[in-house]
């Protein structure tokens, strides 16, 4: 049976989602999770909503996923602990150092991988449950064949988004929001810049980034064929009757096995909508099409949210059935017996009845009293009754023994299963390196690699994987190491191509790779390269440092979200590379910015030949209100990786050459040949070259 997950922003729309056919809820408690602005969940009123939860057979599921810092763990740690003692039924994750940490922690709750985690093929999928995760949560962005092809295989359960809201960019990928505004999107605190308008040649006059939200109520009986075990409605920012609204739609198409008729379809447009929705991802389509925008002066419908609220808050719709035997014999105490559906039974014993003076007590009666049950969440399905004759109860015994039986079935109900649970351990201390770090290089077209650069010695040169295969490494190898740079998306259906090509570029002489996904690991795999950790497995602490060094990686690349003190005080259990030039990658898009824009070129110019040629360096650029230029890179799979409008830039500033990096990262994408060169210099004191439109990024004022 394929689990209907709904949003619980705060206990109004918890009871909105449960009374509406909820199966299980997801819910903030504490400040660890990606809607920090939602109304999370005091202690109080997190322990009783499990409570509210599963006395009426719904899971309740805590999200954690969001990116923490070494001094956040322990308070993370006890968050875990009370949500544990309180019957949590999972944890969802996005941080590979908090997944270490809950494992060491809270070891026996279950613990699902975020779409935060962005995984998005079957070796992602793998690598989670290898990882010790029971579910993952799908990147939103596959098709229905992608995602037929991991429930086949997996060997986890799959829970897909169906929906809600779409980001433009690839979830647990996405830096627009901090780079810009100081405010992550990987730590709960997204300002939304994507809902902004945006366009080309220098005019703000559009929103190329904002998508239609998703609704895949016309797909409900393939999602359940394809074998997805959960499905996830969005949501935890909007409304309670929101939640009421979607939730009992979806819960009927679950229920009934199938699509949405006109006019539920019409209901949830109505409910809420972007010009509409798309299922666009899901079929296989990207394009125009996609995209749309909430009108400023939109209004939810309030008369029908009115009725869906006094539907929830008048009576509870959501009642357990319950089977009653009782048992009223002369001269012992009444038994009653309660039995749900999931086999729990709760036996309680009463007053001795008496002997009537003038008429008997019947069997009937009994029943018709216990059977009143209102203003519990149970309802009587069954009722049996041994009675001897002549007898005489009175209705105050009646009720005290109905009343016992409930609350002990409740109990039942609401146990907490018996969890381990131990106190964090900070990691072990280990010193920061002396010695200043060693400079690599990161490259987006084959031009960029010139006989200058390399005799300035960097330490490593990454190359993306995709060009390797046409370019003569041969001269330069006694002077650098090479490293592959796998895509960050790609498809399961690639993986084999992907493997292939890592394998060829290892025989023309690269000695190392990148992973920057979960899917990558296996990619890399067997193949005697060394392993080194990218920015885009967003790492954030000691202990995902700890995890990534026992899965074999040679060094780790950390979050650009990171300020520089806290990159000092990381111990690094890895050798750790920094970006310390270029411009910080904001977004990766399945939709292509540009094709959207001006039609696909790849058969052409541009696209085709931009990662090889000089003459297109000067790649198309999206503007902002401000008028600032964000250049669009095409990558793996005719997607986007937008950059930021301004350059890192570090040269002048000691300060990363003393925190304990062993590797600095120059990242080069628009540069010219000449500007690789020229920029290179600068950092080891050769030149005065300082770029236009420069920032410090986030190096010294970090984020939110």
């Amino acid at each position: 049976m394929t689990e209907l997950l709904s949003p619980a922003g705060g206990f109004s729309a918890l009871v909105a989602a449960v009374q509406n056919g909820a199966d299980a809820v997801y819910m903030g408690f504490g400040a660890f999770n990606a809607r920090r602005s939602a109304r999370n969940f005091s202690d109080a009123e997190f322990r009783a909503a499990v409570s509210y939860c599963h006395l009426r057979g719904v899971r309740v599921y805590l999200t954690l996923n969001t990116l923490l810092t070494d001094r956040e763990l322990p308070a993370l740690a006890e968050t875990a602990k009370r949500a544990s003692d309180y019957g949590v039924d999972a944890i969802l994750v996005q941080d590979l150092g908090v997944l270490e940490t809950l494992k060491a922690v809270v070891p026996d709750v279950p613990l699902h991988a975020s779409t935060q985690m962005s995984v998005h093929t079957l070796s992602g999928v793998k690598e989670a449950a290898a990882l010790g995760m029971e579910r993952a949560v799908l990147a939103r962005e596959l098709s229905r064949g992608d995602i037929a092809e991991i429930c086949e295989h997996s060997p986890i359960e799959i829970e897909v988004f169906a929906h809600g809201a779409l980001c433009m960019c690839y979830s647990g990928q996405c830096e627009m929001s901090a780079v810009i505004g100081g405010r992550s999107g990987n730590r709960g605190a997204c300002a939304q810049p994507c809902r902004l308008p945006y366009g080309w040649n220098g005019k703000a006059d559009g929103y190329p980034l904002s998508l239609k939200d998703a609704s895949l109520a016309d797909h409900i009986p393939q999602l359940q064929e394809l074998g997805v075990a959960c499905i996830k409605l969005e949501g935890r920012m909007k409304r309670p009757e929101y939640v009421a609204a979607v939730t009992r739609i979806y819960a009927r198409l679950l229920r009934e096995h199938r699509k949405a008729t006109a006019d539920e379809q019409r209901e949830l447009e109505e409910a809420f909508s972007r010009d509409g929705f798309t299922q666009g991802y899901f079929l296989g389509r990207r394009g125009r099409q996609m995209f749309g925008t909430r009108a400023e002066n939109a209004r939810w419908p309030e008369e029908w949210f009115a009725e869906l609220r006094r539907s929830y808050e008048k009576e509870d719709l959501r009642l357990v059935g319950v089977r009653f035997d009782a048992a009223i014999k002369a001269g012992v105490p009444m038994t009653l017996t309660a039995e749900d559906a999931c086999g729990n039974r709760a036996c309680v014993s009463g007053a001795v009845p008496e002997t009537a003076r003038s008429r008997a007590v019947t069997a009937q009666e009994v029943a018709d009293r216990l059977r009143k049950t209102g203003g519990t969440a149970f309802t009587v399905t069954g009722c049996t009754v041994t009675l001897d004759d002549g007898l005489a109860v009175s209705a105050a015994a009646l009720n005290a023994l109905r009343r016992d039986a409930l609350e002990r079935l409740t109990a039942l109900r609401c146990a907490v299963p018996e969890r381990c649970a131990f106190d964090y351990v900070p990691p072990q201390r280990i010193g920061n390196p002396t010695q200043p770090p060693r400079f690599t290089v990161s490259l987006s077209r084959a031009d960029q690699l010139t006989d200058a650069l390399v005799s300035l010695r960097p330490a490593m040169i990454c190359l993306p994987l995709e060009l390797i295969e046409s370019m003569d490494l041969a001269p330069y190898l006694t002077r650098t190491e090479f490293v592959a740079v796998l895509p960050r998306i790609y498809r399961t259906s690639e993986e084999r191509a992907l493997r292939a090509l890592l394998s060829s570029a290892k025989e023309k002489g690269v000695s190392g790779v990148t992973v920057g996904n979960l899917g990558h690991f296996a990619l890399a795999d067997g193949l005697d390269l060394t392993v080194h950790g990218d920015y885009s497995l967003n790492i954030y602490n000691s202990a995902a440092l700890r995890l990534l060094s026992a899965r074999g990686l040679s060094s780790a690349c950390v979050s650009f979200e990171l300020r520089s003190g806290q990159i000092r005080d990381l111990s690094k259990a890895l050798p750790c590379e920094a970006i310390v030039y270029g411009r910080l990658p904001l977004m990766i898009t399945e939709n292509c910015i540009v094709a959207n824009e001006y039609g696909c070129r790849y058969a052409s110019a541009p696209c085709k030949t931009a990662q090889k040629d000089s003459a297109c360096a000067a790649a198309p650029a999206l503007t902002d209100r401000r008028g600032e230029r964000f250049p669009v890179l095409r990558v793996w799979g005719c997607r986007s990786e937008l950059q930021n409008a301004k350059t890192l830039w570090l040269a002048d500033r000691d300060e990363y050459r003393r925190i304990g990096l062993s590797y600095a990262r120059l990242r080069f994408t628009t540069e010219t040949a000449g500007e690789c060169v020229r920029v290179f210099k600068a950092y080891l004191g050769q030149d005065d070259f300082v770029p236009a439109g420069i920032t410090r990024g986030l190096f010294s004022r970090g984020v939110e």
